[in-house]
């Protein structure tokens, strides 16, 4: 039997909501691989998600503190298009998807979890990765731990220019 092991969700459920934006926190910080930062740009950063769909769930974040995606200025728009491409290409070559979902919730009534600062999200996706575990049991297998995605993944992203 395998177990089933994703301690990050309980921290994300029951833990102490941070005040503030998470993400200009992060952005301020120079811990990357602490806070899970792939890239750095100077309009954007890409991210892996502390609390993950799927494996090498990643977000693409504007540098800028906004939640105005018709106002974000055409640098960072760009930027994150760029970033987004690049990103997509380097799971399709180190995590080997079958496919993907990209897109943006914004606001709360699109299921927003940081509704503050916008961000992209890229999430791979496998045949069968939805499958009954989640549907009937209500758990997701988490089957590589962040830390592990991370070190995967990191010197793809450093040779990005």
């Amino acid at each position: 039997m395998q177990q089933l092991w994703a301690p990050w969700r309980m921290e994300f459920i029951e833990g102490k909501k941070e005040s503030g934006c998470v993400f200009c926190r992060i952005l301020k910080e120079k811990t990357d691989r602490e806070n899970l930062v792939l890239k750095r740009t100077p309009e954007c950063f890409v991210i892996l998600n502390k609390y993950p769909y799927n494996n090498a769930h990643l977000m693409v974040v504007p540098n800028e503190h906004t939640n105005d995606f018709v106002a974000l200025k055409p640098g960072a728009l760009n930027e994150m298009g760029r970033l987004a491409q690049a990103a997509t290409k380097i799971l399709q070559e180190v995590v080997r998807p079958e496919g993907f979902n990209t897109g943006m919730n914004l606001g709360h009534a699109a299921g927003a979890g940081i509704r503050e600062h916008l961000h992209l999200h890229i999430v791979p996706r496998w045949v069968g990765d939805t499958n009954f575990l989640p549907v009937v049991g209500l758990t997701k297998s988490m089957p590589q731990h962040l830390l592990d995605s991370y070190d995967s993944l990191v010197d793809h992203f450093r040779r990005l220019s």
